[in-house]
This record gives structure tokens, sequence and C-alpha cells, in this order.
């Protein structure tokens, strides 16, 4: 077997692992998901928001870990494609409801955030008829999602009648303001790149090669 083929065979075998310390990780971020929404919605303390404060900024830190260590150790997975910013979503899902249902945010924003998610769906949707892999992850994306992970812990400990609660607060809608324009730029930038898959299509189809499969990932922002 040449030697360019049997290096193809090898990438296409190692994207196809499933036990990874990526994966595992991932798998860890998305077991403290009810975890977190118990410390939320059950105590409602002040130390238990503290805990649930603590899940999220270590979920925060393990997304950034999960992908240093996959390219790293070439452990880059189809599973850790989808696994990885399923768990981002999760936990936006997650925090934005429970903030909503403590009242410190308003249902607006919830309906706001949900709408775009919908609207990407239907997106994706029409894309896999078309048997078109799924987008790639944007930067735009990424950064909006960093902004919502660091709005939803400070609006939390803004909710705290504590010295530290005003500054927090502003930061955290601060946060929250740029995250969800950035979310909602991010949507759009999906959408036009789709419709310009499918406006390729029914011309010469440059590019559906590449774009076919698992290509992409499912975007996380």
């Amino acid at each position: 077997m040449p030697k360019a083929a049997a290096e193809d065979v090898a990438a296409g075998d190692s994207q196809e692992r499933v036990v990874t310390i990526p994966n595992a990780i991932s798998v860890a971020r998305l077991a403290g998901v009810p975890v977190f929404l118990w410390l939320v919605l059950g105590p409602r303390s002040q130390a238990g928001d503290w805990w649930a404060v603590g899940l999220l900024i270590a979920a925060g830190l393990s997304d950034w870990l999960d992908g240093k260590i996959a390219r790293a150790l070439n452990q880059q997975s189809r599973i850790g494609e989808v696994l990885d910013p399923a768990a981002d979503r999760l936990y936006i899902v997650a925090t934005v409801a429970a903030l909503a249902i403590r009242a410190i945010i308003p249902w607006w924003l919830v309906g706001l955030l949900a709408a775009r998610e919908l609207l990407l769906v239907a997106v994706l949707a029409i894309l896999r008829r078309r048997a078109y892999g799924p987008l790639q992850v944007s930067f735009i994306g990424k950064a909006a999602t960093l902004a919502l992970l660091y709005a939803f812990p400070l609006l939390f400990l803004g909710a705290h009648p504590a010295a530290y609660a005003e500054t927090a607060r502003i930061a955290g809608w601060a946060f929250a303001i740029w995250g969800s324009a950035l979310y909602w730029c991010a949507g759009l930038l999906y959408v036009e790149q789709a419709r310009r898959i499918l406006r390729g299509e029914s011309g010469s189809r440059p590019g559906r090669a590449a774009l076919r499969g698992d290509q992409g990932t499912y975007p996380s922002g």
C-alpha cells in the first residue's frame, strides 16, 4: 500500500475512536449539567450558587483543555466533534433556563437565544436533506459562546446581596448583551454560508465533496 494511502487509512481509523481523553472530558462536562441545575434550582442559596459558578468555570476550562489535548495527542474523533459542541450548548440552555426561572434574567432574552437556535436547526436540516455535512464553526460563534459563558456566572453573583453584586451585575449584563449580539451575528453568518453552499449546488457544485460528511461540526456558537 502506498504511504499516502496508508496515512489516509490511519487518519480515518483515528477519527472513529471513541475512548479518548478529550471524549472522556466532554462526557464529564455533560454529566455536570444535571448537577449544575440541581445546585441552582435546588438549594437556591449563596453557597449553592458559588458551587454552580465553580462548575461553570470548570466546564469552560475543560472545553479549552479537551481541544488542546485532542490536537497535542492527535485524538480528534467524529464523536468528539459532536460531544464538544453538545456540551457547550447544553450548558448555555441549562444556564439560561435556570437564570430565567430564578428571575435573574427576563424571559425575552431566553426567547431571543432560543429563536437563533431554531433558525440554525432549520438550516442544518435543509443541508442534511441535500447530503451536506454540518457547517464549520466560526470564530464569531466561539467568541459568542465564550461571552455568554462569562456572563452567566457574573449574573448569578450579581443576584446576591453582597459588596461585589453591583459590579458583577453590570459586567454580567455587558457580556450577555455582547454575547447575544455575536450569537445572532454568527447565526446569520451560518445562514449565509448555507445559502452559498446551496447556490453552488445549482451550478457546477464546487466543494461538495469537501463539505459532505463529517468535515465540520454542529456550530457551538
